[in-house]
């Protein structure tokens, strides 16, 4: 997992991920800034971004999706364990928040801590092909930073992340969504794939330098991406951190600094088909 699938031509900035231990620190990094972003809100308050849910269900996703991983890896799993936990989640908003907190600061702690022990390479069941614990380093660290965004959207306040680990996720998210699994698990994904299509991310607050243009390829028989500038049927220019939010479909992709230029019903139809975290 660690280069993207070729697209042909030049890359630039061949993505680097930013290694396991940066990894494992994300993952409490986050689940602090999380746990700063959701002080003292209203846990019924709907998620925008996760329509069927409310901040506690958020909140315990989390909780629950960084015990389930660590299973994971602690065990050395063959198989994945049961998830029931992170996504039959009641609505009940009357637990403390004192210990809602403490619980995901202990979760985060007890992932970051079991990877830093496994280190990068460990093997163990994995969804996707990279059947190794460095895989969850990364998932968790970005799955964190993602449902930070979700709450902030709940609570009502800003959100923000570091150029670096934006960077990484988007470059973890055209990475999983260049597997060509990814077509037998969502077969409408099918439809993107047809002559012209190309779809480029251009991030308008970073220098020319910085590496933070993608490429999405959807003309041959699999999604391919790559980082880098080219040909495009339609560009999406703005903000990174708001380039990470349309890609993961937490906000729009018009307004708020972002400009769509060229087919946007491209844009549109793929965005429609694409997703996961």
């Amino acid at each position: 997992m660690n280069k993207p699938t070729p697209l042909g031509g030049t890359a630039v900035h061949e993505p680097v991920p930013l290694g396991h231990d940066r990894h494992c620190a994300e993952i409490v990094a986050q689940t602090d800034q999380l746990r700063a972003v959701v002080a003292g809100a209203d846990l019924a308050a709907a998620v925008p971004s996760c329509p069927d849910w409310n901040l506690a269900q958020l909140l315990r996703h989390v909780g629950y999706g960084h015990r389930w991983a660590e299973t994971i890896v602690r065990t050395r799993a063959t198989t994945p364990p049961p998830d029931t936990e992170l996504r039959d989640l009641p609505a009940d908003t009357g637990q403390d928040p004192a210990e809602i907190d403490a619980w995901l600061a202990e979760g985060a702690r007890l992932l970051a801590d079991t990877l830093r022990e496994a280190g990068p390479d460990a093997r163990t069941w994995v969804p996707v092909e990279m059947e190794t614990s460095g895989f969850w380093a990364r998932r968790f660290a970005h799955e964190t930073l993602v449902h930070r965004a979700d709450a902030a959207l709940a609570a009502g306040r800003d959100f923000t992340a570091g150029r670096e680990v934006v960077v990484d996720a988007l470059d973890e998210w055209m990475e999983l969504a260049s597997l060509p699994q990814m077509l037998d698990v969502n077969p409408r994904q099918r439809e993107l794939l047809g002559p012209g299509r190309t779809i480029g991310l251009h991030a308008t607050d970073t220098g020319p330098s910085a590496g933070t243009e993608w490429l999405v390829d959807l003309t041959g028989d699999t999604v391919t991406c790559r980082r880098g500038r080219g040909a495009a049927a339609v560009t999406l220019h703005g903000p990174l951190t708001a380039l990470l939010l349309v890609v993961y479909r937490r906000r729009p992709a018009r307004g708020g600094g972002v400009e769509i230029l060229g087919d946007e019903r491209l844009l549109d139809f793929w965005l429609d088909r694409v997703g996961f975290g």
